[in-house]
């Protein structure tokens, strides 16, 4: 009953929203370097044009992005065959190798989704080891990775480990005898090979890290991996005239090497990159860009320009709303549920015990589910889930405040003439108000922190600076989003602590004058 409470109302302020949604073209990316300037020059090429657009970023793998285009969440977002073709259309054997784009677009018809805009670039998966230890072992392909000795360890996306087209595909391919571990974070990997923590990750062609570490990328000898040529894919309606004219052929390998470059060594933030790129593109009137790198505004740029970037006012705006908003849902729906609980004591374990689960789903498995719920990502299933979240402190709280209270003293309340309802709002919620006020200055307070997770739905928030900082291994970045969060969770909990003070100053205030009146 609660639960579906939950969804039906957050369905109607969903409705609310779609129906008050503006007509940009939204434009999303994959949570890796490449994707999010990708993504940030398709939203300014559309701009330049004079189509309004917006870009989500961070949004999360291939099974997200296909679901973010088919509810219309987003209707663009940077792609690649190999991984349009396996991923996607599950396509195997001879119809899987370099297909062209017309008969990928006959298959993706029925979806109502159409690929557009070839950029110019291949960029393949790859594995690759440092150069040292490849030289040491004598491995130059797959095949000879295949047959080395000793423990590798193996640092792989958690994409990888489960795509079509990923792991256990090569494995099979190659015969490779690795069990790899733990997935990492693809800006991660680079960090821990570096650091001699894991010898062979995943590695996109086009990654500016492989350069700078000085990586081996192993050959691909028996030609597994299809070409993962870059291109738009976008919903069928969406006229790609602007973005073909602009962009169609005008990005190749060293260019797409270079702006990550830009992004992951010299700091630079993805809409300077991306800015840089659209305006050397327009002076060259046509003909290929040069890979001639823009002079960055700071060589890795200080923690404070990351903390006050222009963005900062919206995404904690963003979080501020996810947060308040959702506690406010919650309470609506947890303190009733609380006193249910008191009141019908069969229910009250069970209730109990629900809310108690929903804390064990992992969040981004519930993000999942309630983006088919709703149908869509963005606002409305970061907000259910933040909801379902606070629920737990909330009821507990309420359910503890008012089993806490005397026994006799409902019955007291009874004998006097109330009805049980006025006995609920005028003896035990006011005397339980201390303990319910805490459950939700809880819930708040975790919620700051939970709601980062919000950026991986394009609900925004500071978590799309943690997850950016994490896409080019940005250590500043990454605390840019953090800190904000943290100084957040303390203002929210002295703003609670404050509440408290001044209502039970009043309360004191107010049994004063009642004592003095009585004794008058």
């Amino acid at each position: 009953m609660i639960l579906a409470s939950l969804i039906i109302a957050l369905g109607l302020v969903g409705t609310c929203l779609a129906a008050q949604a503006a007509d940009p073209v939204v434009v999303g990316s994959k949570r890796f370097t490449e994707s999010y300037v990708l993504g940030e020059v398709v939203r300014q090429t559309l701009v330049d044009a004079g189509v309004p657009a917006l870009h989500r970023q961070g949004l999360g793998n291939t099974a997200v992005m296909e679901q973010a285009l088919a509810s219309g969440s987003i209707a663009v977002y940077p792609e690649y065959t190999g991984t349009i073709v396996r991923e996607l259309l599950k396509k195997e054997g001879a119809e899987a190798v370099a297909p062209p784009l017309e008969q990928i677009n006959r298959w993706l018809a029925p979806r109502g989704l159409k690929v557009a805009v070839p950029l110019g670039f291949n960029n393949s998966y790859a594995l690759a080891m440092r150069e040292d230890d490849a030289a040491r072992l004598g491995i130059a392909t797959l095949s000879d990775l295949a047959q080395a000795g000793g423990r590798l360890r193996f640092g792989l996306s958690h994409e990888f480990l489960l795509r079509a087209d990923g792991w256990n595909a090569l494995k099979a391919a190659y015969g490779m005898p690795f069990t790899p571990g733990n997935a990492l974070d693809h800006g991660l990997a680079y960090q821990a090979l570096a650091r001699k923590q894991v010898d062979v990750m995943d590695v996109y062609t086009t990654d500016a890290q492989i350069a700078r570490l000085g990586l081996r990328v192993l050959r691909d000898d028996r030609n597994f991996f299809p070409r993962y040529d870059a291109v738009l894919l976008m919903q069928a309606q969406l006229e790609e005239g602007p973005l073909a004219a602009a962009l169609a052929g005008r990005i190749d390998e060293r260019v797409m090497q270079a702006m990550n470059a830009e992004a992951e060594v010299d700091g630079k933030s993805f809409e300077q990159v991306a800015r840089d790129f659209v305006a050397r593109n327009k002076a060259a009137a046509g003909s290929r860009p040069s890979a001639v790198h823009s002079a960055p505004a700071t060589h890795g740029q200080r923690f404070l320009d990351r903390l006050l970037a222009p963005d900062l006012a919206r995404l904690l705006r963003e979080h501020v709303t996810l947060v308040f908003a959702s506690v406010a849902i919650a309470g609506a729906i947890g303190i009733p549920a609380g006193v249910l609980a008191v009141r019908r004591p069969r229910l009250g374990q069970p209730l109990l015990a629900a809310v108690g689960m929903l804390q064990t789903v992992p969040s981004l498995a519930l993000l999942a589910f309630l983006i088919a719920l709703v149908g869509g990502i963005g606002f409305v299933p970061a907000l259910m889930a933040l909801s379902l979240y606070a629920l737990l402190p909330i009821v507990r709280n309420t359910h503890a405040g008012l089993v806490s209270l005397p026994p006799g003293m409902r019955q007291a309340g009874l004998a006097l003439g109330l009805r049980s309802g006025q006995v609920l709002r005028s003896i035990e919620l006011p005397l339980a108000a201390p303990t319910i006020f805490a459950g939700i200055q809880t819930a708040a307070v975790l919620n700051v922190g939970v709601a980062t997770i919000a950026t991986f739905i394009g609900a925004g928030g500071l978590g799309e600076r943690i997850v950016a900082g994490l896409a080019v291994n940005d250590t500043a970045y990454m605390l840019a989003g953090a800190v904000p969060a943290a100084i957040l969770a303390l203002l929210t909990q002295w703003l609670f602590d404050a509440l408290e003070w001044v209502l039970l100053r009043r309360r004191a205030q107010a049994e004063g004058k009642g004592r003095a009146g009585s004794g008058g």
